[in-house]
Formats: structure tokens, C-alpha cells, sequence
């Protein structure tokens, strides 16, 4: 399905909004800024994706304005040249069918535009993650409900084309309830991009595949899988820096476990498991988001329950991990964060109650503060950065 909008009245308001919103620093030039794109659910409070922009010289992040209207657009992921931004949209129905989609739109850096290009069946229901190869050639996408995953060519102007496979998950684990039958809850390129992680929270398993870069098919790979503990609920992976080291945050479980990762076989060795909470923790409690620093000297976990950023410090000799700091979100449901690039921000989208917030980060300790700066969006879900930069006038 193809659909265009001119928005032409929207656009107009938010160049003006984003020229008005520029910050520059003492001697007149500009700071260099991002844009923060932040997929949401809609509803009453949200009618798809925002965006604000971000100034890493003085923490300011704007309030946010609509950048495209769009279904439930939940996960995003930009293009390798920033051209293009892609979107999961966890519905119900796509074109009179049982499932979800994915939707493609061209990006303009220097104001925040977002063109619809068009979408495409996400192959399953639910789709709740997805992610861009190293070349940008293909999407691929994890689907919870249906518990499947998927891979789709990026086409020239980037359009997505039918997808190249789908690859249904089978199984289950020890929770009646939350793990009858596979889950594939998110979906990532190992550094090199020649293989595709998927966390299975259903299975209790990270699924590992290869990406056939000329044909877009996905194939198990040589080492199918790694088996987490029975219940834990394997969420989100996130990978180091120097691609050494890999960690998974269990949702259920609300723990981080570090592996070990031979990049030549795909081969993870779990090293570690450490809880995200207080040790005297009594209340219910779900782990979501998990990235390392740009530096790989710390990583973030985020709790759903507890409401709090749990912090870590990475032994750079052996990869293992120290407990730092538990800082509130200082809101409700933190379903994920991203950590800007230049590592010195931490941007938290409080799910529950419809607000971002805005963390520095000690760059020698990695402990959080709240800068003051929180902005309201309803229902958001995924915070993504894109560099924005503007020479100065």
C-alpha cells in the first residue's frame, strides 16, 4: 500500500518551530544538535511520530511537534546515510488482514520533515522492533504476538519492498502465561552486520541468523541459538563498542547476563547474570531497555516497576559487571532511553505517564542527574537520534 500527504500546513509550522528553536552558543555559533525522533502509541494524547530537537552544549531539548501522523508507530530505526527513517506500526489489521506493518519515510535533516513513503505487511502480528543493515539495503523485524521474524529490501528512494523472508519461531518455556508460545521481542546486527540476533521472550532463547546480503534471505546460522535461564524472558540485546561483548536484558527476569562474542563463529558465552533491582524490591517489576556508552565503560538497564535507569560499570580486562546507581526516571513505565551519541545524554520516554526526560551523564562514573528538562508525549516509546548539524549564518 502507497499513500502521500502533502501536510504542507504542518511542515511550514515545524520548519518555523525548529528555525525558532535554534540554540547557539556565546560566540554566535552553532551548537551542534540533534534531532530526537520518538515513536509513540496513539491515542487520545499521540497521532504518531515526534520530534524535538536536542542541543548537547547546553541539554535543551524543545517540546515536541508532530513529524508524521502514523498508526501505533512504536519502534523506529534511521537509515545508515540518514535519509530514511522506518517505523514497526504494532496493529491489529494491515489491509483488511490479521497483523501489523512497517512504514518508510524520507527524512530531512535540517528541519524534522517526515515523508510517508509507503508500507508493507510486517510478516506476523505485533511487530514491536526492528533494525537497518550496515548498507541499508534491508529491514528486519521482530514480531511479538505472532513470534516471528522478518527481512525486507530497502528499494531506491526508500521504499520497502515485499518481504524476502519470514521466519516463524517455534516452542515454548516455563511460564504458562507469558510463555505458551514464542515472542520475538526485538531484532539486531551483531557490529559487522554479517549476522541477525533475536530475542525471544517466549522461548527463553536469542535466535541467530545470517542475512544474505544479496537475496535478503535469513538463514540459522551455524550456532542457532543461546538458551537463557528458564523464565527469564529475554527482552532487548544490545552490543559493545568493540563488539566483544554482548548483553541481554530479561524482562522478567529483570536481570542483565553478559555474553562473550566470537564475531568469526556468532558464538555467545554467557559470563554473567545481575539483577536490575533493590535487593529488598517487593513489587512488580519488568526490565525493558539496555544499551552501553559510546565509551563501552558503562551500561543502562531500564526498570518498569521500580521506575528507574540501573547502572553499571564494564570491566574493560574482563567484561564483568559493577553495580553504580538505581536513578528514578522520575515518571512512569521508562519503556526505553537512548543514550546520545556523543555519549553525554541519557533521554528517557516514560510510557505511563506520557513524558521525556533528559539525563547528563558522568562520563567518569556514569552516574545520571536529571538536568530538569522533561517534556510531555503521549504514550512514547522509542527515542531515536539523528545528527542535525547547521553551520552558522
Amino acid at each position: 500500500m502507497r499513500f502521500r500527504s502533502p501536510l504542507k500546513s504542518v511542515w511550514a509550522a515545524l520548519a518555523a518551530w525548529l528555525l525558532a528553536s535554534t540554540v547557539a552558543n556565546a560566540d554566535g555559533a552553532l551548537s551542534k544538535s540533534f534531532l530526537v525522533y520518538f515513536g509513540t502509541y496513539t491515542g487520545a494524547k499521540s497521532q504518531g511520530i515526534y520530534v524535538s530537537r536536542f542541543d548537547t552544549a547546553s541539554g535543551q531539548l524543545t517540546a515536541p511537534a508532530l513529524a508524521a501522523p502514523s498508526a501505533s508507530p512504536s519502534y523506529l530505526a534511521l537509515a545508515p546515510d540518514h535519509q530514511f527513517l522506518f517505523a514497526v506500526n504494532e496493529t491489529d489489521h494491515f489491509n483488511g488482514q490479521a497483523g501489523g506493518a512497517v512504514s518508510a519515510f524520507k527524512l530531512d535533516a535540517a528541519t524534522g520533515k517526515l515523508e510517508f513513503l509507503d508500507q508493507q505487511s510486517s510478516g506476523g502480528s505485533g511487530p514491536c522492533h526492528l533494525a537497518v543493515d550496515a548498507a541499508g539495503r534491508f529491514l528486519v523485524v521482530a514480531n511479538y504476538d505472532s513470534g516471528s521474524v522478518a527481512a525486507f529490501p530497502v528499494q531506491t528512494g526508500g521504499f520497502i519492498g515485499p518481504a524476502t523472508a519470514v521466519i516463524q519461531h517455534h516452542g515454548s518455556s516455563i511460564d504458562p502465561q507469558r510463555q505458551a508460545g514464542p515472542h520475538a521481542h526485538c531484532i539486531a546486527l551483531d557490529s559487522a552486520h554479517h549476522r541477525v540476533f533475536a530475542c525471544d521472550l517466549g522461548l527463553d532463547k536469542v535466535m541467530i541468523y545470517r542475512l544474505n546480503e544479496t537475496n535478503g534471505a535469513l538463514i540459522a546460522d551455524e550456532n542457532p541459538w543461546v538458551e537463557l535461564k528458564p523464565g527469564s524472558g529475554p527482552r532487548h540485546i544490545a552490543f559493545s563498542p568493540n563488539g566483544r561483548q554482548a548483553c541481554v536484558i530479561s524482562e522478567m527476569a529483570s536481570t542483565l547476563t553478559t555474553f562473550a562474542y566470537d564475531p568469526e563463529h556468532g558464538a555467545l558465552k554467557a559470563e554473567q547474570t545481575v539483577s536490575l533491582l533493590p535487593p529488598d524490591f517487593q513489587g512488580k517489576n519488568t526490565a525493558a531497555e539496555v544499551a552501553f556508552l559510546p565509551s563501552g565503560k558503562f551500561i543502562y538497564g531500564s526498570n518498569r516497576g521500580d521506575d528507574s535507569i540501573a547502572v553499571f560499570a564494564v570491566n574493560e580486562s574482563t567484561g564483568r559487571l559493577k553495580f553504580v546507581e538505581r536513578q528514578s526516571t522520575r515518571g512512569k513505565t521508562p519503556r526505553c532511553f537512548a543514550i546520545d551519541p556523543t555519549g553525554q545524554y541519557l533521554i528517557v520516554a516514560n510510557q505511563n505517564s506520557d513524558n521525556i526526560v533528559v539525563f547528563r551523564i558522568d562520563t567518569q562514573t556514569g552516574l545520571l542527574m536529571w538536568t530538569g528538562q522533561t517534556v510531555e508525549v503521549g504514550q512514547p516509546v522509542c527515542v531515536t537520534f539523528v545528527p542535525m548539524v547547521t553551520a552558522a549564518p
